[in-house]
Parts: C-alpha cells; sequence; structure tokens
C-alpha cells in the first residue's frame, strides 16, 4: 500500500541559497514524499484495536492452590482468544478471606504464599490479597466491582498524566462519576476502552447459583450481567441445561462462555487434603513450590480439616439472615 503524505519543511535563513532564490516571504517548503505502508501491519493493528481486552478474575479458597487451577486460566484465555473478539491481558487469582468460614478452611496468609508461588514464574497470572485481607467476607460481586475500580482510576490517572488529554474540570467530575457508579453498582461498569472484568470459574460455582440463600439473586445478575463468566464445564457437568432452567442465567447466556475441558483434570482441593491427611504423595498435583511449603509448614492435617467445623458458611448466615430481617 502506497501512502502520499505531505511534510512541511522548516527552512533556516542561511538555507535560502540552496533552496534556489526562496526568499524571506518563503518560509516554508512544500515536500511529497512517498512512505510504504504493509497491509498486514496495518490489518494486525486494526485487528488489536478492535478486540476488547479481558482481565480473567478467579475467587475461591484455593485450600490449596492446585495444578487444575492454573489450568483453569490456560483454557480460558486460549478460548476467549480463539474467539477473535477478545484478548486476555491478565489473570488474577483472589483467594476468599478467613470469615469465609468454610470447613478445613486454613488461614489466608498460607493460602495467599501458596498461590503466589504458584504464580511465580506465569507472565500474566498474578495474586491480589485485597479480598483475604478482609475483616468480613466480601461478596464475589464486591470483589468484581473492586477490580474494575481499579482499572478504571488506572485509566483516569493516567489520562490525568497526559498533557493532551487533561481538561478543566476532568480530575473533579471522575470522582463524581466513580462515587455515582459505586452508588448505583450499574450492571455496565466499563469506560470505554477499558478491559472487561469477567469472572473464571468451573462448572460447580454455576450450578452453585442454584443453592438457596447461598447467592443473593441481585448478586448474580450482577455477575453474569454486568461482568460475564467464563466457565471451565467438565465432563459430566450440564451447564446448558442449569443455564436453560435458571431465569437469570437465560437472559444472560450471551455473557457466559462455556469452555469445554477436553484434556480431562480431576484434580481438586479436596483430593489434595484427603491425600495429606493420609499421607499420600501429592507430587504433580500441585506446583513444586507449594508442595514444599506445605510439607515445611506441616499444612492440613486431621484436626485441620476439623477447622470450622459446624460454623454456617458465611454467605448462608448473611443471606439468610437477610431473607428473614
Amino acid at each position: 500500500m502506497r501512502v502520499r503524505e505531505k511534510v512541511f519543511l522548516c527552512r533556516r535563513p542561511d538555507s535560502w541559497s540552496s533552496l534556489g532564490g526562496l526568499g524571506p516571504f518563503g518560509d516554508y517548503k512544500r515536500d511529497v514524499r512517498d512512505f510504504h505502508v504493509d497491509p498486514q501491519l496495518q490489518i494486525l493493528t486494526m485487528e488489536s484495536s478492535e478486540k476488547t481486552e479481558v482481565v480473567l478474575l478467579a475467587c475461591g479458597s484455593f485450600n490449596p492452590i492446585t495444578n487444575m487451577h492454573l489450568r483453569l486460566f490456560e483454557l480460558a484465555k486460549d478460548y476467549m482468544n480463539g474467539t477473535g473478539k477478545y484478548r486476555v491481558i491478565k489473570g488474577i487469582i483472589s483467594p476468599v478471606g478467613d470469615a469465609y468460614r468454610k470447613k478445613g478452611l486454613i488461614p489466608a496468609h498460607h493460602r495467599v504464599t501458596m498461590a503466589e508461588l504458584a504464580t511465580k514464574n506465569s507472565t500474566w497470572v498474578e495474586v491480589d490479597t485485597w479480598e483475604s485481607l478482609q475483616d468480613e467476607w466480601i461478596e464475589t460481586a464486591k470483589v468484581l466491582r473492586h477490580h474494575q475500580e481499579k482499572l478504571e482510576a488506572r485509566k483516569c490517572d493516567n489520562q490525568q498524566d497526559s498533557p493532551t488529554l487533561e481538561r478543566p474540570g476532568q480530575k473533579r467530575k471522575w470522582t463524581e462519576q466513580r462515587q455515582d457508579f459505586s452508588q448505583k453498582k450499574s450492571l455496565e461498569p466499563k469506560m470505554k476502552g477499558l478491559p472487561a472484568v469477567k469472572l473464571l470459574c468451573g462448572a460447580d460455582l454455576l450450578e452453585s447459583f442454584g443453592v438457596p440463600n447461598l447467592w443473593k439473586s441481585e448478586d448474580i445478575a450482577q455477575i453474569v450481567g454486568g461482568y460475564g463468566l467464563v466457565c471451565i464445564t467438565r465432563a459430566g457437568n450440564d451447564a446448558q441445561k442449569f443455564i436453560y432452567e435458571s431465569d437469570v442465567l437465560w437472559q444472560h447466556r450471551a455473557n457466559i462462555h462455556l469452555v469445554s475441558e477436553w484434556v480431562t483434570n480431576d484434580i481438586s482441593s479436596t483430593k489434595i487434603r484427603r491425600a495429606l491427611r493420609r499421607a499420600q504423595s501429592i507430587r504433580y498435583l500441585v506446583p513444586d513450590l507449594v508442595q514444599e511449603y506445605i510439607e515445611q509448614h506441616s499444612l492440613y492435617s486431621a484436626e485441620s480439616e476439623d477447622r470450622h467445623a459446624g460454623v454456617i458458611l458465611a454467605p448462608l448466615q448473611r443471606n439468610t439472615a437477610g431473607a428473614t430481617s
């Protein structure tokens, strides 16, 4: 592709003689140059600009993190990039806090450290500690909103740092917009050109939407409608049927991406803990650094599995109390 571009070259007064008699009233000489643009490079640039950037967020216990957790990110990234509509730029692991009170849940600092060790060599998956450091259990919808707002704040800061984008009153206007967003809890939290945060999960989380009082209906609508799901399905999980049988999931079905796991992997944290209680090897089921950390700190015993035994799960307790009040 040939592009003709007009260029105006400024000439210094001492160069007039070299311009063939260009006098003091001819300060500029118009020059026309030919540039060659690689058509393939132009197409790639256009395609990249048209794709929606995606941040994959995985919330959960990670008790402990396993190789399967890491595989979820790779499967989701391959699928989303393969659609031609999205480009995954980051993965975030957000371990739940201690206030979740799930049976057998060990302290958050151990689970966070193991997740950090597991992603030590990853170029795009990282661990975020915000959720794990909260004194109270935080709903997944709020965790999603937290990360979306972080992206919005970062974009705003970048715009304000750029003198070509800064306008009078921009900072105040942005602050007002953020406050208004937090109050309204909009189902469309994304600014134009901002990466979309989507919840990465397994089919078991999708089906847990049907457990009474485990999720608030408005939270499900916000998670699925406002952000979206990337759900990795295993053999035996009929995710399509579950979506069909749920009115709210059916309404937002276009925002649910089902990813088939063709190379099946049945590793789970529950099975890892069971093997550890029975002094069985977990090598190749978790990253080596995670295995070393578990052995070093003697994690996951019969005693640790009884932690929070008989305690009502935080979301069930909160949502049940809200339903009866």
